[in-house]
């Protein structure tokens, strides 16, 4: 399965960490940015680049870090088909997963070590979805466009 991991420059060190210690051989870790830290650099391109791939990769999964991991977040979900949670624990992850299945995942860089980090991915990305019809039902609904005014 191919993950795509990006951060901005508050995620970059973790990033880099993740990158060096999750297992390349069960996954296909593809690093989309930052590449160099450049401190105030902007969230939005990381998520961009995560959620293009993951909506035109529909067996991929996601992987942002920054500060809080809201702006990430937000940023994701803004493109039809990506399903981006912030989980801060394990448990959060396989809820993401089984009852929303979530394609993207994001992280805080400020509140979590890079080995609770790597303990959220590793659940994240072996839970499945429950793929229950009154789940998927929702899930559908997510990419309903209306405008609000």
């Amino acid at each position: 399965m191919d993950v795509y991991i990006g951060s901005d420059y508050r995620g970059f060190e973790k990033k880099n960490q993740l990158l060096k210690s999750l297992p390349a051989t069960d996954y296909n870790i593809i690093d989309v940015g930052a590449y160099s830290y450049h401190e105030g650099d902007d969230f939005n391109d990381p998520a961009i680049a995560v959620a293009r791939n993951v909506r035109k990769d529909r067996d991929s999964k996601g992987i942002l870090i920054c500060d809080s991991a809201h702006g990430v977040t937000m940023q994701a979900n803004r493109f039809k088909g990506v399903r981006a949670a912030h989980c801060e624990n394990e448990e959060s992850a396989i809820l993401a997963r089984e009852h929303d299945d979530a394609n993207v995942l994001c992280l805080s860089a400020h509140f979590l070590d890079e080995e609770t980090m790597k303990k959220i991915i590793l659940t994240f990305l072996e839970t499945k979805f429950s793929n229950l019809e009154r789940r998927v039902r929702r899930i559908n609904r997510l990419d309903e466009r209306e405008d609000y005014d």
